[in-house]
């Protein structure tokens, strides 16, 4: 038991100083990730205890927050300088693929609203 302690504070330790050297855009886009998720944890919460009456409506929340989420991680690796894949692109183009995505992800999510 007393390994399994030792090895999950060195495993958080490992992480934070891999961490540390993140660049801060890389920080925000991560913190706008988990604000998203933590709103689907909301909009979830909240579900199970009013109820799903207008049940389109909480569909076309959640689908928001989750596409709006893989969006932002897509952006995360484009903008990422370590990735490898997008080193030609330049971060202006990502974060105007992003905004597109997401225009055309709310107009979908607006037109299932009804």
């Amino acid at each position: 038991m007393g390994s399994t302690v030792a090895d999950a504070q060195a495993l958080v330790t490992a992480l934070r100083s891999a961490y540390a050297s993140t660049p801060i855009k890389l920080k925000i886009i991560d913190l706008y990730v988990v604000f998203l998720l933590a709103t689907v944890l909301v909009q979830v919460i909240y579900m199970s205890l009013v109820g799903s009456f207008p049940f389109n409506a909480f569909l076309s929340g959640i689908l928001s927050c989750i596409g709006s989420a893989v969006l932002a991680v897509c952006l995360r690796m484009q903008v990422n300088k370590e990735n490898k894949e997008f080193k030609n692109l330049p971060p202006e183009r990502a974060f105007a693929d992003f905004v597109l995505c997401n225009l055309v992800l709310h107009l979908v999510i607006m037109n299932f609203l009804g």
